[in-house]
């Protein structure tokens, strides 16, 4: 229906073992964090009737089902974007464009191949949810609700990333845009819809407006649906969100249509293209003896190359002594368009200021009437804003290395005096200045709550400090996945994967231990199997490419880890999960960073691990 480059994924895609891992190990979780939620609930109170059934399948829905919809936003837009800039890296889209494919089948064929992943999870979550309605507390027409705002969710999402992958020219500022993209457009409607609960545009309502283009505010209404007189569930929402969703998809995806031979090439191979063809009309001329020799030097002399090397002679800039930090900090090394990406980020951190601010106003309020919350509701903006900033910094730091590697310029890089230290550090250190924005606006957002009264100095001193040590250990997964795993595709969906992992494995777990026990303590036992899984995921994840001891013992910490911090912050001891972040994520860091600096000539692939 969509070309051949549908009809291949379709065809190889049952042949790669990961098309049946992924669904598998999708479902798998679901069930198990169903049977933890349960033993949670039985070991903490006792279920007398069908009334307490009910309410487990009703919080069950209400926790698995912004899970799904985070993971599926996750894999269509960061998924799409990957698979057409990976394209872009290689230079094969190029030769996508030389064949007889249409604008459509090229474009429309990419979009629905990135989609067969999440689209095949989805319909294999299907059952478990039906299952869910058996307990009670949850009707059929919520799951198909809710499963038609995700269907309309991934394709919005993959449309979106898929048309900025062809329109920008590095996979840094599409990747990063295309997550701002997406938590702005989230943001702005979430901040209407508490701002102007009541009001009406033309005689329609802002709520109905927003249930329509936002995803987040569709998949609640299915959870909490409205009934009508006679009781029966009401389906606006989803179908309301399920055409928006189409028709913007449409939209962005004929715009790509549209543009997409005069995005590709880049202007830069155009100009490269242009010179090169120039070049070679001057020396056929020659060569025949239609113009003479002052004419030839005449036109070398204007031409861009020797105009580049004249303008290097004159202004010719001194190198450090470590190169790769050099060009990190001192060129343009993912483009001058990062400049965009700055100014989404900055408008991004206006909105979480302003979510601040308006939050400890109205928090103020409450806290005078005595109600005491385990989770602040500061927290609500500063967690996606600090996520956000990770995902990005994450993001450049694996690129900086598939970059130079589709570019073809870590061959020339590897059989150069450079030591593996000057590689590493540089990488790291280059990531740091580019996103120096990412890092030093969370801890300017925390001071500023800190001054409004939203957190005590000691719980800046522990937030500002958490924050540097997981900056620094995003920017090293990035750099560890970038160098074991040689396809691009592979170590950004890897490398982001498991940044979301961690992130979406402590909010389900905080959201767990809220909803069915208010003792905390006493829990590890039954997360015990939902632990180990993540732990083992990470390991195959990240170690068993390059096994280490070291490896091994930081993938099996960093789940227990993280569940013991947020015990520890729900139980009122804060410098105890503190501690336990900052020595587990340091070690892992180091874990990671040690056998990169050390192994560096096996990681790379400059020397095989059998010639040691």
């Amino acid at each position: 229906m969509a070309g051949p480059v549908l009809a291949r994924e379709l065809a190889i895609a049952p042949r790669r073992a990961r098309h049946f891992v992924f669904r598998t190990v999708y479902i798998a979780a679901l069930l198990i964090l169903m049977c933890t939620s349960w033993l949670v609930l039985t070991g903490s109170q006792v279920v007398l009737g069908i009334g307490d059934l009910a309410r487990f399948g009703a919080t069950l829905f209400r926790i698995l089902v912004p899970l799904q919809l985070a993971l599926a936003i996750f894999l269509a837009a960061l998924g799409s974007a990957s698979s057409v800039a990976v394209e872009k890296d290689r230079r094969t889209l190029l030769l996508l464009l030389l064949t007889r494919l249409t604008d459509t089948e090229l474009v429309v064929g990419k979009l629905l191949a990135s989609l067969l992943m999440p689209a095949v999870m989805l319909l294999g979550a299907i059952p478990v949810f039906l299952l869910i309605s058996l307990f009670g507390g949850v009707s059929t027409m919520q799951v198909v609700s809710v499963f038609l705002v995700a269907f309309g969710t991934i394709f919005l999402a993959g449309s979106l990333g898929s048309t900025l992958a062809l329109w920008r020219e590095k996979t840094f500022q599409t990747l990063s845009m295309t997550v701002l993209l997406l938590v702005l457009w989230i943001g702005i409607w979430e901040a209407v819809a508490v701002l102007f609960p009541a009001s009406d545009i033309g005689g329609i309502s802002i709520s109905t407006v927003v249930l329509t283009v936002s995803p987040v505010r569709a998949t609640l209404a299915a959870v909490h649906p409205v009934l009508d007189a006679n009781g029966t569930h009401v389906l606006p929402s989803a179908l309301f969100f399920l055409g928006f969703s189409v028709v913007v998809g449409c939209c962005l995806n004929l715009l790509a249509i549209l543009r997409l031979r005069v995005w590709n090439p880049s202007r830069e191979v155009r100009s490269n293209q242009q010179d090169r063809q120039a070049l070679e009309t001057i020396w056929h001329q020659e060569h025949q003896g239609k113009v003479d020799e002052q004419r030839a030097e005449a036109a070398r002399a204007t031409h861009v190359d020797s105009m580049r090397r004249a303008q290097q002679q004159e202004e010719s800039r001194a190198v450090w002594d470590n190169p790769v930090l050099w060009r990190e900090i001192c060129t343009w090394a993912y483009g001058r368009k990062v400049l965009i990406v700055r100014v989404a980020y900055l408008l991004f951190f206006t909105m979480a200021m302003i979510g601040v601010h308006s939050i400890m106003t109205a928090d103020q309020l409450i806290s005078t009437a005595g109600l005491r919350r385990l989770v602040p509701t500061v927290a609500t903006p500063l967690v996606p804003f600090f996520m956000v900033s990770m995902v990005i910094i994450n993001a450049l730091a694996v690129n900086s290395i598939t970059n130079e590697r589709d570019g073809q310029a870590l061959d020339l890089l590897l059989v150069t005096d450079l030591s593996p230290a000057e590689f590493v550090t540089g990488k790291m250190w280059g990531v740091m200045w580019v996103t120096r924005e990412m890092i030093a606006l969370p801890l300017l957002l925390c001071i500023y709550t800190w001054i409004q009264g939203g957190m005590e100095l000691q719980s800046l001193a522990f937030v500002s400090i958490g924050l540097l040590v997981m900056n620094v250990f995003v920017a090293m997964l990035g750099i560890h996945c970038g160098m074991i795993y040689s396809q691009s595709r592979t170590a950004i969906t890897i490398s982001l994967g498991a940044v979301f992992f961690l992130f979406l494995g402590a909010i389900t777990c905080i959201m767990v231990m809220i909803s069915f026990s208010g003792s905390f303590e006493h829990q590890l036992w039954q997360f015990l199997a939902f632990i180990l899984g993540g732990s083992v995921g990470l390991y195959v994840a990240l170690g068993i490419r390059n096994p280490s001891q070291a490896i091994l013992w930081a993938t099996l910490l960093l789940p227990f880890a993280t569940f013991y911090a947020i015990t520890s912050f729900l139980t009122g001891s804060p410098l105890q999960g503190f501690l336990m972040v900052i020595a587990v994520y340091g070690f892992t860091t180091a874990a990671m960073m040690v056998p990169a600096i050390g192994e560096f000539d096996i990681a790379m692939g400059r020397t095989e691990a059998g010639d040691q």
